[in-house]
């Protein structure tokens, strides 16, 4: 009897054993060779488009005090160059800000190009450029239109930068200027200069101004403006006190050159300017520089920067072809005839 026991308890006990084997093979099958990948990561990874962040090699800040036509001229100008000679958006990364005539959010603007650690800053006007040698001093500064540069402390030796700033000015012929106003309009014995005294640009050509007057016995009286908002008292100030206004290339002023121009045109004032674009905007008539131009040579002083030119090699440049700009229109308005030989030489906005 205990043999038999004995055997039904073994055979139970392999049963039992074969079950066990049997259940586990059922829950946990064999991996197969055709099995497909726990997850799809290289699929998805071929689907995802490919990106080309590996075709930029320069970060580039351009930043810009405000907009008005002769900035906005020099930026697109800039633009279109850096394109043309090879540096366009597939290469550099531009980054763009305007700071709207703020000058706390121009040092913000700044202050960030300098914590992204730009390869070149791009400076569109004097407070521009002085606001991001202070906040970027060791990131190369290539600065446009800035009207005295070394008057503004970026460079002490235009000829030959000693540190890593350089750039473009566009100083104005202001013995050009006055003599074109003694040209058309002769019986000028007093004119009224309005600008801003916080833009060093402003004040070195005032002060220029100044001692072209002094030299040729004209009387000169004067209105400052700290903000746009203030250009219109400013002008209607200088009325009754002056036969003619000289306005240097201010940016506060620019921005506001419609309306100075209006007061000008109710009053019969010739408005003469220090930039182009200011005729354009109303203003009467100036001698002065392209814009345009301007912005082109500070993409190619850029780009011999990006190329590795030590800026000691890239001196300061200064536009040199001048010509006279005229609005016909405020012209006719203040009631000045224009001469046929300045007619035929002066390019006419109207």
């Amino acid at each position: 009897m205990k043999k038999v026991v004995t055997i039904m308890l073994t055979l139970v006990l392999t049963l039992s054993l074969f079950a066990g084997c049997a259940s586990a093979n059922t829950d946990t099958p064999a991996p197969s060779s055709d099995a497909a990948p726990s997850s799809d990561t290289s699929e998805a990874s071929e689907n995802e488009p490919e990106k080309n962040d590996g075709d930029i090699q320069f970060h580039v800040g351009v930043a810009q005090i405000m907009e008005h036509t002769s900035l906005d001229q020099i930026r697109e100008s800039f633009m279109a160059e850096m394109e043309k000679l090879g540096y366009g958006p597939d290469k550099v990364d531009f980054e763009y800000a305007n700071a709207q005539a703020d000058q706390s959010n121009l040092n913000s603007i700044c202050q960030k190009f300098a914590g992204d650690e730009k390869d070149l800053i791009v400076a569109i006007a004097t407070p521009t450029a002085q606001a991001a040698a202070a906040a970027a001093p060791n990131i190369p500064l290539v600065f446009s239109a800035v009207t005295d540069p070394v008057a503004a402390k970026l460079v002490a030796s235009p000829e030959q930068p000693e540190g890593i700033i350089t750039g473009t000015s566009d100083a104005i012929p202001v013995d050009q200027i006055f003599g074109l106003m003694k040209q058309l309009t002769p019986d000028v014995n007093t004119v009224g200069f309005i600008y801003n005294m916080g833009e060093t640009n402003s004040l070195s050509v005032i002060e220029d101004a100044k001692e072209y007057c002094d030299a040729n016995g004209i009387a000169y009286t004067e209105a400052t403006v700290t903000n746009v908002n203030e250009v219109q008292q400013a002008a209607q100030s200088l009325v009754g006190k002056c036969e003619a206004i000289f306005t240097p290339i201010d940016n506060t002023v620019a921005t506001a050159m419609s309306v100075l121009a209006d007061v000008a045109r109710q009053a019969k004032l010739p408005v003469y300017t220090g930039a182009d674009s200011m005729v354009i905007d109303g203003g009467f008539a100036t001698v002065g520089i392209d814009y345009t131009v301007l912005g082109q040579q500070t993409a190619q002083m850029a780009v011999k920067v990006l190329e590795g030119t030590p800026i000691s090699e890239i001196p300061v440049e200064t536009l040199t072809n001048f010509g006279t700009v005229i609005n016909k229109t405020t012209a006719e308005a203040i009631g000045v005839t224009l001469p046929e030989d300045v007619l035929s030489s002066a390019t006419i906005v109207e």
